[in-house]
């Protein structure tokens, strides 16, 4: 008996030193990529790899893309002032709320999405236009709802600061000169939403606050008493609806 286990022993080293690694290198015969830099005399051969860094350069800029020229910035500025003024902590977490304000942001900016996919995109697809018309028309609707939602004054101060001769007319208003107007007004509208919001909660704390101090409770927090009663209030006046109906009908 011993024998034979120590046969199978020497069985089992013997394959796992000889046949396993001569399996496994017959195995992994897989095609290798390798990333390299090497001279070349054609011009030719550089307009792949810049279209390459290109793409990676638009696919790493798409989310400032998003948060800047869209109504993400209000509404998610909006729902973290609610959520503040309720002092419900983390409740909603952040990803609630972002992923909530990313939902009404593709909502609100569908039919700026639908002409730009049918003046632009498609037309570009099917090789009907050049690049540069696809990105002059894919940027008349964008710069259109910028525009709406933009203040002259926060324009006007844009335009003074780049300087140079004055845009005549909206559509000659530049992207570069455009969206940081569009995004300080944007977070002055959300700002003056969010004052809008604390209003009701702090009469609540006001209110809280003073009954405790009346009944000699002063050890105990008022935000503890007062935040069953903002969401008491929230709940009644169905807040969710009122708030998001509002910030659509915004825009």
């Amino acid at each position: 008996m011993k024998n034979k286990k120590v046969f199978r022993i020497l069985v089992i080293i013997l394959l796992a030193v000889f046949v396993v690694p001569a399996w496994v290198d017959a195995q992994s015969a897989l095609p290798k990529i390798s990333i390299g830099v090497s001279k070349s005399n054609s011009p030719a051969d550089l307009v792949p790899t810049m279209q390459i860094l290109f793409m990676i350069t638009i696919l790493s800029l798409a989310p400032s893309i998003l948060i800047m020229m869209t109504s993400f910035t209000r509404i998610v500025v909006v729902f973290h002032f609610l959520r503040q003024s309720m002092a419900t902590q983390n409740v909603p977490s952040n990803q609630i709320l972002v992923g909530l304000a990313l939902f009404l942001t593709f909502f609100v900016m569908k039919p700026v999405i639908d002409q730009v996919n049918s003046q632009a995109l498609q037309p570009y697809l099917h090789k009907q236009i050049t690049q540069q018309e696809a990105l002059d028309r894919a940027s008349k609707p964008v710069k259109a709802f910028m525009l709406k939602q933009t203040r002259r004054k926060d324009l006007k101060l844009f335009i003074d600061l780049r300087g140079g001769d004055k845009p005549k007319t909206a559509a000659d208003v530049s992207l570069s000169t455009l969206i940081p107007a569009f995004i300080i007004s944007e977070l002055k509208t959300a700002f003056q939403i969010g004052f809008l919001l604390y209003l009701p909660m702090l009469l609540i704390d006001l209110v809280v606050g003073s009954v405790l101090l009346s009944m000699g409770m002063m050890m105990l927090p008022p935000v503890m008493i007062a935040m069953p009663f903002k969401l008491l209030l929230f709940v009644l006046v169905d807040g969710w609806y009122l708030i998001v109906e509002s910030l659509i009908r915004g825009f």
